[in-house]
Parts: C-alpha cells; sequence; structure tokens
C-alpha cells in the first residue's frame, strides 16, 4: 500500500470537498459527512478533511503508479472547482 498526503491551504476547503464528493458521486462510491469525504476509486481511496485553514488529502493506493496518476486527478480536479484560487499548492508528501 501506497499513501501520499498534501495539505491545501484555502478558507473554502469544505465548499471544495463538498463539490468534488457530488461530482464523483455520479460514477463513484463517496461517503460524504461532516468535514470529510472519502471517494472510493478503482484503484485507490482519496479521504479529504476541511477544516478553517484547508483541505487535508490523503490517497491510498495499492501500487506507486496509480498514487502518481491519482494525485494529478484529485488535484486537477480541486483546482478545477478553486477556478478563483487556482492553481492550488499542492506539497504531496509520501508515507
Amino acid at each position: 500500500m501506497t499513501i501520499a498526503t498534501a495539505t491545501i491551504p484555502t478558507e473554502n476547503g469544505w465548499k471544495y470537498v463538498q463539490q468534488l464528493c457530488k461530482h464523483w458521486s455520479h460514477k463513484l462510491q463517496v461517503d460524504l459527512s461532516e468535514n470529510k469525504g472519502v471517494v472510493t476509486f478503482p484503484e485507490a481511496v482519496a479521504t479529504m478533511t476541511s477544516d478553517e485553514t484547508g483541505i487535508t488529502v490523503v490517497i491510498e493506493a495499492e501500487q506507486a503508479d496509480v498514487l502518481d496518476r491519482m494525485k494529478g486527478v484529485v488535484a486537477n480536479h480541486l483546482d478545477r472547482f478553486a477556478f478563483r484560487e487556482a492553481p492550488l499548492p499542492f506539497d504531496w508528501k509520501d508515507a
């Protein structure tokens, strides 16, 4: 299992997490609760939590190449929803 984490500073974190989860819920399993969204992709799981300072994204995948691809997918989608602030600064840290 490979894991990567990024913390993205934004005052609109919860709004973006909600929008992204709603967007993906049409094709993927999504669990949305207070300040947390979990999206289950075929080969990875993305967990997004938010607070007043930003969003923390944790992606878990079985393979490193899938993890790298999913980092790009999540970052690109968040940037689309945060177009007024984009590009958001993603500083991925691999576990």
